[in-house]
């Protein structure tokens, strides 16, 4: 895939949406040291539609709450051993999801996990981020934020 006309810069936290889950706004840590990128995802199953094998899962897109869930299926691409930060490996889904960051759809191999005890329930991992963006390690937010009111929601959960 050739790279976009243009590179955008971000943070290394960001406001994403997930329009193919009718999810707004949820918060994303932009990590450049992870290959993939990771959903908190719960009640994982698998369903076989005409020969295929698809993945229903539940997701949670506010931090420290468990309201506002939504429940998506995506096709299976694959199951992958992924390598935690912490060197803990692990067998995980892995699905296309898209994710608009900054303006941008882009359409990424996301795997599902547990992010419960994590800071962010989404991580974004250079597999993504190659699709024409930058990380200012430096900064946060420069694609925008959700109202007041939608943030102290996330913060007060």
């Amino acid at each position: 895939m050739p790279p976009p006309a243009e590179t955008v810069v971000a943070g290394w936290r960001e406001w994403v949406a997930l329009p193919g889950c009718g999810v707004p706004w949820v918060k994303a840590k932009l990590d450049t040291g992870a290959r993939s990128s990771a959903i908190h995802a719960f009640d994982v199953s698998e369903v076989v539609r005409d020969g295929e094998t698809w993945v229903r899962f539940s997701i949670h897109p506010w931090q420290r709450s468990s309201e506002d869930s939504a429940v998506v299926e995506a096709l299976l691409l694959d199951r992958r051993v992924v390598r935690s930060s912490s060197g803990h490996a692990a067998e995980r889904y892995v699905v296309e999801m898209d994710v608009t960051l900054m303006g941008r759809t882009l359409t990424t191999e996301m795997t599902l996990s547990n992010r419960d005890q994590m800071g962010f329930r989404l991580l974004i991992g250079r597999q993504a981020l190659r699709q024409g963006f930058v990380v200012d390690s430096a900064r946060s937010y420069l694609g925008g934020r959700p109202k007041r009111a939608v943030r102290r929601r996330n913060k007060g959960r």
